[in-house]
């Protein structure tokens, strides 16, 4: 993958850098957006298959008002914060990809992306809504910063 960005110039050498740090962060990024696409898939197929089996009534009812708390909190978030949040999760962009669709930095595009994360957390928190999901970030000691 990272070979056929290089080839076919969706990733330029500027020479802003040693071509080695380059080269990583062409790496980097693309190994990032791929975990990305196959998570989203995964859970999209997790989606399709919970909706189309063949559960109980109870749980497709306790399943449909854990999604509205969802997207009430979602839609109780500030524009810029939903509209980065959505381009990211639903339209499975890039933080910089997104920032380009908003016509922003990519350093704005972030920021309403963390603060995005924290006021649905928080919402979702205050909601009582698990969703079997750890918000909570890992903490990773080999990590260049």
């Amino acid at each position: 993958m990272v070979y056929l960005k290089i080839l076919q110039g969706k990733a330029c050498f500027r020479g802003e850098c040693k071509l080695q740090t380059w080269l990583f962060a062409v790496i980097r990024k693309t190994a990032i957006g791929e975990r990305r696409k196959h998570v989203v898939r995964m859970l999209k197929s997790i989606a399709v298959s919970n909706s189309t089996s063949d559960a109980q009534p109870e749980v497709k009812l306790e399943r449909s008002e854990m999604q509205q708390r969802f997207h009430q909190a979602l839609a109780g978030l500030p524009v810029r914060q939903r509209e980065t949040l959505h381009l990211v999760f639903y339209q499975d962009l890039s933080l910089s990809e997104a920032a380009e669709v908003m016509n922003i930095s990519v350093g704005s595009a972030r920021r309403h992306y963390e603060r995005g994360k924290k006021r649905l957390r928080e919402a979702l928190d205050r909601e009582g809504v698990e969703y079997g999901i750890s918000w909570r970030r890992k903490e990773n000691s080999g990590a260049v910063l």
